[in-house]
């Protein structure tokens, strides 16, 4: 049974002047139930995560000031959201989710988070709505409790996963990937693996041309024990932060594209929702249940 995690913590309030698309995380699962895609018995209310394995990656003055609630203003306004106890309970039990997620994957082959890919958060910073990095903890936690020995990152977020690229750019048991907007945030790009910047206006033969080729480059020179995919739908002509021209069929065989291509080689893979900034919600909604849609295609079918 593929499992999902989602908790009604995911669904935060926020003050107008800080709007951001947060009723997708109570929308994606009604709707997927709705439409008899998944039934409740598919969701998992996660734990939040340790204070350990938290800091198996954020620098332990960062974590502090998080408990406290001691970040400074220019830290908050980097980080977009304003501090808050249950935004960062909020944030950690994200982040359990992503782990708890990463072993149900170990054994069923795929499982979902219906939030995480807080791939903008760094050592000792947030940034870009993000505060905790959920797929470098958890990769960090599997490595050392030797769960694993090799991970792959694919991150297709239109924005690059700087915050990952910078964690482990000295760890060679990690591969990252990341596909992104050239022109788009963060202005000072790090260092991945393999980074494919893309054009503004890129469609979807170039776009899953691209992908195509660079799964199959990273799989002739590293094969892991599981991907962590950022499904990131930003990627979306629609969306009013992405700048490509992807459309949403484009988007749902992008899904398809990876899935298939790890599916083949028994290798589970992970997945974390990423950004979504369309002006109309359905359309948020609708290419997030899409990646959904597609991981029970691929392991169910």
């Amino acid at each position: 049974m593929i499992k999902i995690a989602w908790n009604k913590n995911y669904c935060l309030d926020l003050p107008e002047s800080h709007r951001f698309p947060m009723e997708k995380y109570e929308l994606i699962p009604l709707q997927l139930i709705h439409e008899g895609i998944f039934k409740k018995e598919n969701f998992f209310s996660p734990s939040s995560i340790s204070q350990h394995n938290i800091l198996l990656t954020h620098e332990k003055n960062y974590v502090d000031k998080l408990n406290l609630g001691k970040l400074s203003g220019k830290e908050i306004r980097e980080i977009g959201f304003p501090w808050s106890k249950e935004l960062y309970k909020r944030e950690k039990q994200i982040v359990g989710g992503t782990l708890e997620c990463s072993l149900y994957a170990l054994k069923c082959g795929v499982s979902l988070n219906v939030a995480g890919g807080t791939h903008h958060a760094h050592f000792n910073k947030g940034s870009g709505f993000c505060i905790l990095n959920d797929i470098a903890i958890t990769v960090n936690t599997l490595l050392k409790k030797n769960k694993i020995k090799k991970a792959l990152i694919v991150d297709l977020d239109v924005h690059q996963g700087d915050g990952t690229a910078k964690l482990f750019e000295n760890k060679k048991q990690v591969f990252t990937f990341s596909m992104h907007g050239k022109k788009n945030y963060p202005l000072h790009k790090q260092k991945s693996d393999l980074d494919i910047e893309l054009d503004d206006n890129t469609n979807d033969l170039e776009y899953l041309y691209l992908l195509n080729i660079s799964l199959e480059d990273i799989l002739n020179q590293f094969m892991p024990d599981i991907v962590f995919y950022q499904c990131g739908v930003d990627v979306l002509s629609t969306d009013e932060l992405g700048r490509l021209n992807v459309s949403m069929e484009g988007c749902r065989k992008r899904d398809e594209i990876v899935f298939n291509t790890f599916k083949k080689l028994n290798i589970p893979v992970v997945c974390t929702m990423g950004g979504g900034y369309s002006k109309q919600i359905k359309h948020i909604l609708n290419a997030h249940c899409n990646t959904f849609k597609s991981a029970k295609k691929v392991w169910e079918f």
